[in-house]
């Protein structure tokens, strides 16, 4: 192992060299010689790959039920615990179960998209291209049944109204 030398112990060289470098991309973005990208969120949507998980949903079948049978399987693969099925009984005795409240907690959710793929009847999905989740309070990241169905939706904080989706 080699020693280091005065200059290098010192670190001023690095330090001037950090700081040139650091003054010379202030002053190209003053002058405005390369384009600085700046995105005009919200006004204008950020557009992201087709591959990004956003925000969850649940799907329906033909005739407007949830396509959910509680088979626990999206739960039970999630690393983060965050998805909580209480299962019941269906009037229809041609259909087993299904989940009368299906919640998600987003705050706990990393996105992974494991309840997706552990899902056998294709009955969530995380393609809505929402990845701006923002609120207040903490009860407002807890997506019920009826929210992931598309029933209610969300209200936007800045505006005080109902997103577009």
């Amino acid at each position: 192992m080699q020693a280091l030398t005065f200059w290098q112990k010192l670190y001023l060289p690095e330090i001037l060299r950090g700081m040139m470098v650091t003054t010379r991309h202030f002053v190209v973005n003053l002058l405005g010689r390369h384009h600085t990208v700046t995105q005009q969120y919200p006004e204008e949507p950020t557009q992201v790959s087709e591959r990004y998980r956003g925000r969850h949903r649940l799907m329906r079948k033909e005739d407007g039920a949830p396509r959910c049978t509680s088979c626990m399987l999206c739960a039970t693969s999630c690393p983060a615990l965050c998805i909580h099925i209480k299962a019941g009984e269906h009037p229809d005795p041609t259909v087993e179960k299904f989940p009368i409240s299906f919640t998600i907690d987003e705050l706990r959710c990393v996105f992974c998209g494991l309840c997706v793929e552990a899902c056998p009847c294709d009955a969530i999905r995380m393609d809505t291209g929402i990845f701006a989740l923002a609120a207040y309070k903490r009860d407002n990241f807890l997506y019920p049944r009826n929210l992931l169905l598309g029933d209610d939706l969300p209200t936007d904080i800045a505006e005080g109204k109902a997103p577009q989706f």
